[in-house]
């Protein structure tokens, strides 16, 4: 297992960003709702109830209407939880291009999510920001 990069420079040079397969959906379920049962990919529990990404399909199976629809990008550089800048320089550079991106920072990696349909766009940001570092 490598170990986490906390260095900004050299997190970019790394970035090694991939498109996952599928379009991943963003959904609000009531505070009483419990998302146990679901497949999901990522939650989050607000005041307000639950943030929640999983498939669209599975969305779609159990009943949730899908808030926002994403392209998932996961950069599989090991991205150390307390580096300083890497959110800054990619929703940046994303910015920049005119692409919106959700991120959700894992133990390991970093996950963007951005407007279905603009994975490939953000994929090529995302590649020219790892060549210009190094």
């Amino acid at each position: 297992m490598s170990h986490p990069i906390a260095d900004l420079a050299t997190l970019l040079r790394a970035l090694d960003p991939a498109l996952m397969p599928g379009v991943q959906v963003f959904a609000h379920l009531a505070p009483s709702v419990d998302p146990a049962g679901l497949p999901l990919l990522a939650s989050f529990r607000e005041a307000e109830g639950w943030s929640v990404v999983l498939a669209e399909a599975d969305a779609r199976s159990a009943g949730l209407e899908a808030d926002f629809r994403a392209d998932w990008i996961a950069l599989r550089v090991h991205s150390d939880l307390a580096a300083v800048g890497l959110t800054a320089a990619v929703a940046s550079a994303l910015a920049a291009a005119g692409i919106a991106c959700n991120v959700i920072a894992a133990f390991h990696h970093d996950h963007l999510f951005v407007p279905a349909g603009q994975g490939q766009a953000a994929l090529a940001v995302l590649r020219e920001l790892a060549r210009k570092q190094g």
